[in-house]
């Protein structure tokens, strides 16, 4: 991207984040009534009932820094995950955590390694830092190869990034090879894995990445409050990490780095809305695996998710598909960007949403048998 010549190298060298397309610009474009979103990986059921309460209750305090509420919520974190409160890092919105920790332990010249199919987001504040991205594909079942991971380290390697389960294609690497490869990584590299989407994942397959962090390891694992708890537009997330890791992460960052609306929900999502969120899980999974069916059913290879979304091979190249469905009121993800030409991402909705969008796509397939 070609900025001003006054913008750092490394910024011309950056792709900017260029946001999905809006319920209302959908609307007026084509002059829809109703749109249904299924491209962001949203939750359809949040905000829930105790979070907006407590939400709404902290407008009266902000004009005062968010002090108390950034160490209760610490308190809370570590206390779930079994952790000190020296482990805990508070960001506003798991994108912003990731950033501040590329700030903290990249240089110019330091290598990162990610997989080639995954959150853009990883290659973008890497190389903005100006570390050397190496990217790896995915396999054919769209899992990480974590032998190609080891073979490239060198020892100019300083972070890993891996997102698991994956994004966008749903896929979770089970615990059993992640252990192997956390055994084999060399001293000198950390390893970051990004959970935004572990609570959708089944628990018996997911590593148990706490351990890694109280056995001592090089592993920084990063969270959400967006997705299981319904709050993507409240900005929070989360990081567990070694004491070191904390207090270098905390010089880099500005202090209090999430605002006191998204404290107050993310505290009342944790305690009093438990019930209400698991039970939204539920759901999400039931449709998930329900819409799988459906998908299979109509030809659509799609891989076995372990998180709130779907990624599915379709019939079709995915620019034109999602461009139809989109004149037909119904958003879902192309995945042409991630090197997938006839993928598509669909965010797993409600009940009806789901209806909708599978009656839309067959509606769709129909057209193309007739003409």
């Amino acid at each position: 991207m070609a900025f001003d010549f006054t913008v750092r190298k490394e910024v011309n060298d950056c792709l900017p984040y260029i946001q999905g397309e809006t319920i209302d610009d959908v609307k007026e474009r084509y002059n829809l009534s109703k749109v249904i979103k299924l491209g962001s990986n949203e939750n359809p059921y949040g905000p829930f009932p105790h979070a907006l309460a407590a939400m709404k209750d902290s407008l009266v305090t902000l004009n005062r820094y968010p002090e108390n509420d950034f160490i209760n919520l610490k308190k809370l974190l570590a206390k779930k995950n079994g952790v000190q409160l020296e482990n805990i890092i508070l960001g506003s919105g798991a994108g912003n955590v990731l950033e501040i920790l590329a700030k903290t332990f990249l240089n110019t010249g330091d290598e990162v390694i990610i997989a080639k199919q995954s959150y853009r987001l990883y290659r973008e504040v890497s190389k903005i830092m100006g570390a050397k991205v190496i990217e790896i594909p995915l396999t054919e079942d769209y899992q990480f190869d974590l032998s190609k991971f080891l073979s490239v380290i060198t020892s100019k390697t300083k972070l890993i990034w891996l997102c698991n389960p994956n994004n966008p294609t749903s896929t979770l690497t089970d615990k059993h090879a992640i252990n192997k490869f956390v055994e084999k990584l060399p001293s000198h590299v950390q390893l970051i894995i990004d959970e935004a989407y572990a609570d959708f994942s089944n628990p018996d397959d997911r590593p148990d990445v706490i351990d890694y962090v109280k056995n001592g390891k090089k592993v920084i694992i990063v969270r959400t409050f967006s997705k299981y708890y319904g709050l993507a537009g409240a900005r929070m997330g989360y990081a567990i990490a070694n004491k070191d890791t904390v207090q270098a992460y905390d010089t880099v960052t500005e202090p209090f780095s999430a605002s006191r609306i998204a404290l107050a929900g993310s505290y009342a999502s944790m305690t009093l809305d438990k019930e209400e969120v698991a039970v939204s899980r539920q759901k999400i999974i039931e449709q998930r695996d329900k819409l799988t069916v459906e998908l299979e059913k109509l030809g659509c290879k799609t891989a076995k998710s372990q998180a709130n979304f779907i990624f599915t091979q379709i019939p079709f190249e995915a620019t034109w598909f999602c461009d139809e469905m989109m004149k037909r009121g119904v958003i879902v993800r192309d995945c042409t960007p991630w090197n997938y030409p006839y993928h598509v991402r669909i965010t797993i909705g409600t009940p009806a949403e789901n209806e909708t969008f599978l009656k839309t796509f067959c509606s769709l397939l129909e057209e193309k048998k007739v003409k």
